[in-house]
């Protein structure tokens, strides 16, 4: 793809759909009793590999392009797949689908692409064991392809070494099967989109500051869900509009829950002109419209307990500190060196070949901001988060930039630059 300068952004725009909303509306709906109805679903690589997958374990699921339907068959509704299960690229699908699969009644195999074979699986399979479940894998489980037997599970009691909400979510899956109640606790708060709807769904989740209490539960009940847009996909929008002058922009429905949020505090804290109107709650989400003025930015620190808010952004976030006045120090981001890519040492590549005064940090960057980039050929690493974030940076840059294997940003957001190209 090649990126020319633009001078601004305007419009007003519907996002894709969030994709961990997406992702777990089909988990949920494919194992409660009755019909999952989802609208604004992602049609997007990630999340259509969660919908093959349950449905090679059994579940009628109708795709149009308004609407998902989801016929789901109960908590003990699955049958055994007749083939190894592919999730693709999808590590919220294969880390997730691990925790249901260990509750049930038969043994499944679970793999994904090549990037996904590399990603670690054993911070997800070691708090499954301790539950009972028998999972074994690539060098003992710590990668995929894993085989599942499922069987009985009982809840326990365990404290996350890192805040994720993959892993998380997994134990929170698994225990609505266990025996006894599950507790988890974060060492900082995650994106809590499973306790939301598994309560939607009829289940029993209680969360007090950062301690989850899971309770099994008999059966969840089909449900509508509304899926909002994605404050991930969002967040490129969001900063071309904050880096190009003269721009004024409104981004519709889009999901502002405060385990998401971190990249509005992030942006107003960097002086960034940004305002949440018509404000509501949907499906147990919330929701609200964002309006984003051009803005002189300025540097910041970003870490702590911010990180597990924005973690998705963080690229994205470096793309737009290049423009900005002054340091911008991003720590306590090690999570990013097991995504698609490692998205601190791809973003610090790339950028540099475009100009950027940037650094690579044991646990995030360094970026000197406010010197003018200009344009060069990047690589994407096949991680459509690095693929989007460049293709904002390339937009106030000197002459174009080339993008290569920009088709990865089918993953999350298919549409990504014909939008770009609308505004």
């Amino acid at each position: 793809m090649i990126v020319n300068p633009k001078d601004k952004i305007n419009g007003e725009i519907t996002v894709s759909g969030d994709k961990s909303i997406s992702h777990r509306a089909v988990m949920l709906g494919s194992i409660a009793e009755g019909i999952t109805e989802v609208t604004g679903f992602l049609m997007g690589a990630d999340c259509l590999s969660t919908i093959e997958c349950f449905r090679q374990l059994g579940i009628p699921i109708e795709v149009n392009e308004e609407k998902v339907i989801v016929h789901g068959k109960g908590l003990l509704g699955l049958s055994q797949p007749s083939n190894m299960l592919d999730v693709g690229n999808s590590g919220t699908t294969i880390r997730l689908m691990t925790g249901i699969l260990s509750a049930q009644s038969f043994s499944s195999d679970i793999t994904g692409d090549a990037s996904i074979q590399k990603r670690p699986m054993l911070r997800v399979v070691a708090p499954l064991r301790e539950m009972g479940a028998k999972i074994d894998g690539k060098e003992g489980g710590k990668y995929c392809p894993l085989h599942i037997e499922g069987q009985g599970l009982k809840g326990i009691h365990y404290q996350l070494p890192v805040a994720s909400a993959q892993v998380k979510s997994a134990i929170l899956l698994a225990s609505l099967y266990a025996e006894g109640e599950t507790t988890v606790i974060e060492p900082a708060p995650s994106r809590n989109h499973t306790e939301i709807m598994v309560n939607y769904f009829g289940g029993n989740i209680l969360q007090k500051d950062n301690v989850i209490k899971s309770s099994p539960v008999k059966k969840l009940t089909g449900q509508y869900i509304k899926v909002p847009g994605d404050i991930s996909s969002a967040a490129y929008f969001i900063v071309a509009a904050l880096i190009l002058p003269h721009s004024e922009l409104l981004i519709k429905n889009v999901g502002v829950n405060p385990t998401r949020d971190g990249i509005i505090t992030v942006f107003k804290q960097m002086g960034g002109n940004i305002e949440l109107i018509n404000q509501r709650t949907q499906c147990g989400e919330p929701v609200a419209d964002i309006l984003v003025r051009s803005s002189s930015l300025h540097g910041i620190e970003i870490g702590g307990s911010l990180i597990p808010k924005l973690i998705d952004e963080i690229p994205v976030i470096a793309a737009a500190a290049c423009y900005a006045r002054g340091t911008t120090i991003i720590k306590d981001a090690q999570e990013l060196k097991v995504k698609e890519s490692n998205r601190i040492q791809t973003m610090v590549s790339e950028l540099k070949k475009m100009g950027a005064s940037i650094r690579e940090t044991d646990d995030g960057m360094i970026i000197e901001g406010g010197s003018a980039l200009r344009g060069a050929q990047v690589e994407s690493y096949h991680d459509h988060r690095v693929a989007m974030s460049l293709a904002i940076a390339a937009l106030k840059a000197e002459k174009e930039t080339t993008i290569n294997n920009s088709d990865c940003v089918s993953i999350s957001f298919p549409n990504f630059f014909s939008y770009l190209e609308k505004l």
